[in-house]
């Protein structure tokens, strides 16, 4: 499986593995793939330089990446609490109407939540990229649209390829236009924030609009016949996320939110603001459809809704109330009905995409090599 893109970085497969969680990251780099660790977690320096530590023990030398969250455009002098004061108290008492209605236990006192939306801030991204390129990542992936110009180029002065989400056509060649190496076109069905056009469409839209820069597949992809047509569509690689949720690797610490997953179909999914005020697939839970039900006050924009459902979503979490947990995930969630190693989900993407290049040759009248 390998592409012109694959053999630059020095990888086996074209598999490009986004994940939480350093332990599934290294393991899909040791597979063959390419790891890459997201970073909007970490709000503290301190705690990513101590999982890249980890990575580098864990890789054998082999390379990895980073995923970071920027926006290409920011607001100067703006705090958190600033935009705390700026969400309606009607919307907070939603939220705790909801809650008690599920009776979600409060937080400990002092005891802080576990998910802030700070992670999505410009300065605290930049924290993350002083702390990265002091490690021998190999590409620097940015999840909202293309970075800020001089980001593109200390990463490009360090040698590591630049990556970008695009939803669109028109967001690709925005991408190229901005210097970014490597164009990632995640489709409707991917997990996460997620545009309108399906993978099968978006994919060789994105590769003609940004020709020649290499193009990624994503959404919806978790089986290596779905890996062939990513690659039949004139993609370089595929960009996996959701799969590696229900790896043996992954640390979700939540047993109930991986029984979930593990039963969920891919019609189970919804693209809901209920989490960040952008729309973003996820579980569909009773959470997810009180934020969408006509009858209530309707989300935030972004960040405000991602502030303002933080704390709740740490209950939810820390408690595991079934009815209200969730998680972003796309559609591929109904084929992860199994926990399996990462080496093991990396060998039947293998084993897949080869079913489908024989199949494709014999169709051809051509013998398989």
């Amino acid at each position: 499986m390998k592409t012109e893109l694959s053999q630059k970085l020095g990888i086996e497969h074209a598999i490009f593995g986004f994940t939480p969680f350093p332990a599934v990251a290294a393991a899909i780099t040791r597979a063959g793939g390419f790891g890459v660790l997201g970073a909007v977690r970490y709000t503290a320096p301190d705690d990513l330089a101590r999982d890249l530590d980890w990575m580098q023990e864990h890789t054998d030398g082999l390379p990895y990446g980073l995923d970071v969250v920027m926006p290409a455009k920011k607001v100067e002098g703006v705090t958190e609490a600033d935009v705390e004061a700026m969400i309606p108290e009607g919307h907070r008492e939603f939220v705790r109407e909801t809650l008690a209605k599920h009776g979600v236990p409060e937080l400990a006192e002092g005891e802080a939540s576990g998910w802030r939306i700070t992670g999505w801030m410009e300065q605290v991204a930049r924290n993350q990229l002083d702390v990265a390129f002091d490690y021998p990542i190999k590409l620097l992936a940015n999840a909202l649209g293309s970075p800020p110009a001089d980001v593109v180029a200390r990463a490009h002065d360090h040698g590591v390829l630049v990556a970008a989400l695009a939803g669109s056509a028109r967001h690709a060649r925005h991408h190229a236009e901005a210097g970014i190496d490597v164009v990632v076109a995640q489709g409707y069905e991917a997990g996460g924030h997620t545009g309108e056009i399906a993978s099968m469409v978006l994919t060789p839209e994105v590769v003609e609009a940004v020709a020649p820069l290499p193009v990624l597949a994503a959404g919806g992809i978790g089986s290596g016949e779905q890996i062939a047509a990513g690659l039949a569509l004139g993609a370089q690689g595929v960009w996996l996320g959701s799969l590696w949720l229900t790896a043996a690797e992954a640390d979700l610490h939540s047993r109930a939110l991986t029984a979930k997953l593990l039963a969920a179909g891919s019609g189970d999914t919804v693209r809901s603001r209920a989490l960040t005020g952008k729309p973003a697939r996820q579980l569909r839970t009773e959470w997810t459809d009180a934020w969408d039900d006509p009858a209530g006050p309707g989300t935030l924009p972004m960040p405000l809704q991602g502030l303002l459902v933080a704390e709740a979503v740490s209950r939810i979490q820390k408690y595991e109330v079934a009815p209200l947990l969730g998680t972003p995930v796309g559609q591929i969630v109904g084929r992860m009905n199994s926990e399996r190693s990462v080496q093991q989900i990396v060998d039947d993407l293998t084993r897949g995409f080869e079913k489908a290049v024989d199949r494709i040759n014999r169709i051809a009248g051509r013998s398989a090599t």
